[in-house]
């Protein structure tokens, strides 16, 4: 699978840790930084990742920050995503089966790495399951491509 993930300065060491688990599983991971833990917009890779997965460069978008919730905040505005700030297995699980959630995010600051690792997994192994969370998504998108 081809994965594309991102951070802010608040999330830098569990995207590390993130990118080393998925690469050592045989995934293609693009990694758009940052590099150094030093202060960034966050916004800025939200929408980074977000744009790699509307235009099929990547299947799927992970984004790490502190609590994750900044990074879903600017995820969803980018038109085609739905992200999901979780922090358990059983949500990421859930965000994926119903929602179709394309992008995960994650707060470094909420999550321990091990947990973190568990709920990637989850994610990545739970799949859309269509019929009728397939009615709810298309109302979604239907809101957000009519929104002015």
């Amino acid at each position: 699978m081809k994965l594309v993930i991102g951070s802010d300065h608040g999330g830098i060491r569990l995207k590390a840790a993130i990118v080393r688990h998925l690469e050592e599983l045989g995934h293609e991971v693009k990694d758009i930084g940052p590099f150094e833990n030093k202060s960034v917009d966050y916004p800025s890779y939200a929408f980074e990742v977000c744009r790699n997965v509307t235009e099929g460069h990547a299947d799927l978008g992970i984004l790490c920050c502190g609590t994750g919730i900044g990074m879903s905040m600017a995820a969803n505005k980018v038109h085609g995503i739905r992200a999901a700030v979780v922090s358990d297995c059983f949500s990421a699980e859930m965000t994926r089966q119903h929602n179709n959630c394309n992008v995960l995010c994650l707060g470094e600051r909420v999550v321990g790495e091990g947990l973190a690792l568990k709920i990637v997994d989850s994610w990545m192994n739970a799949e859309f399951e269509g019929d009728r969370h397939q009615r709810r998504v298309d109302l979604i998108t239907e809101y957000e491509s009519n929104k002015r």
